[in-house]
């Protein structure tokens, strides 16, 4: 893709808004539909726009700060220049926090499905040997360099397109419009609705992605902002096809079952495929799970090995890179191979932890930007001050009910 500076080439702009929709859709989508299952369809709709709102907008306050510095300044740099050595360390230490915790999501949920997958071949390993064999495959292709990444990264997402595609076109077939509106069950659905925001959260965070935007586009703010938004955009349209294709399938004691099993990846696969006869929707469905968790994997893992390699000071070197390797992938495994069902627990406690460095520091920094450089004109994000409240609001929300929900304080659904 050849690199633009004029803001109205169409490719530079559909590179941009691919790179926030791939960075957005990835293996946490399986999160939604399980986690979503108390409120069902027509408040999970209405939560996931809410939270695509408020998301694209810290993304869009994110830029607004990034614009006043150069191009390539990273999320520390501007933290640190805006807010101070305190919010510096309490952004940096969040930002570690939800790689690690979505990389043992991850390798939960890739040992699930990888476990699923292999089922068909009368093959049957342990969940933690399944996870520690996804682990420890991914890992040696981050170890090896970063263009193996990109290389493997670009493979799979042509493979998820195709295989979404196909999986879903087969599911909507089968969508029966009763269960989508009309589902079994308890008739309480509102109550449930806050203890999933954090999921919906998690969804959407695309926000490491806004200075590289910046780096590769320069100070061009309506192509980013047109990328952003139709990154984000695209990505609401998928997770609103997911949910009426999963929820149009499967009863709303079908999932009270999927949830007592553990609601990983590859039981909501198992599921799907129970009540829909498809030899090709199997097959696609397992393919993209197995696609997605892995390039969901490969793009998190990434930018945690450079952080780690920076904040350790290791070099690019063979030894240097096996060091990082280790203190990248070993926490994490363990954790996988040990309590091999955590995925819907880890992916909760990303949304806790991004909270803070993709919605209140964004919307602190550009509160805080517009002070130190009142007299500098361009981009700003429309709503003024009140729109600053309204995100930080939503971050102090959505924290909030996360923690008051692993306290069996919001009500959260089992069926």
């Amino acid at each position: 893709m050849k690199h633009s500076n004029s803001p109205d080439s169409p490719r530079s702009l559909i590179g941009g808004a691919m790179i926030i929709a791939g960075t957005t859709v990835g293996a946490g989508m399986f999160s939604l539909p399980v986690t979503g299952a108390g409120m069902w369809f027509s408040y999970a709709a209405i939560m996931l726009v809410g939270v695509w709102f408020c998301m694209w907008m810290s993304g869009l306050l994110l830029l607004e700060t990034n614009l006043h510095f150069e191009p390539g300044a990273s999320f520390d740099t501007l933290t640190r220049k805006t807010l101070g050595q305190f919010w510096r360390v309490v952004n940096g230490a969040s930002i570690a926090f939800v790689l690690y915790i979505l990389t043992y999501a991850y390798i939960s949920g890739g040992g699930s499905i990888v476990n699923h997958a292999i089922s068909f071949s009368g093959l049957d390993l342990p969940q933690s040997m399944a996870a520690l064999v996804f682990a420890i495959v991914l890992a040696l292709v981050v170890m090896v360099s970063t263009k193996a990444v990109d290389r493997f990264t670009t493979i799979m997402i042509g493979g998820m397109v195709i295989s979404f595609v196909l999986a879903i076109g087969n599911l909507w077939l089968e969508v029966d419009p009763v269960k989508l509106w009309q589902p079994d069950g308890e008739q309480v659905f509102s109550p449930y609705l806050w203890a999933a925001i954090p999921f919906g959260l998690t969804s959407f965070g695309y926000h490491g992605n806004v200075p590289s935007l910046m780096k590769y586009y320069g100070r061009q703010p309506k192509t980013i902002v047109k990328a952003i938004s139709i990154g984000t955009a695209f990505a609401l349209v998928i997770y609103l096809g997911w949910m009426v294709a999963t929820m149009g399938n499967l009863s709303r004691s079908s999932f009270a079952e999927v949830i007592a099993a553990g609601g990983n990846m590859g039981v909501l696969v198992g599921a799907l495929q129970n009540v829909v006869d498809s030899d090709l929707m199997n097959s696609m469905l397992t393919l993209f799970a197995n696609l997605a968790v892995a390039s969901s994997f490969l793009g998190v893992t990434l930018g945690l090995f450079d952080y780690v390699a920076d904040l350790f000071g290791f070099d690019d070197s063979r030894s240097g890179r096996i060091k990082t390797s280790l203190v990248t992938f070993v926490p994490p495994t363990i954790l996988g191979v040990l309590f091999p069902d955590g995925f819907l627990i880890a992916i909760g406690f990303a949304g806790l932890a991004a909270t803070i460095w993709a919605v209140i520091v964004p919307a602190l920094m550009a509160y805080r930007s517009r002070q130190l450089f009142a007299e500098a004109k361009g981009f700003r994000v429309p709503g003024g001050t009140p729109l600053i409240v309204i995100v930080v609001l939503f971050g102090v929300v959505t924290a909030v009910c996360h923690l008051l929900s692993m306290a069996n304080i919001l009500p959260v659904y089992h069926g």
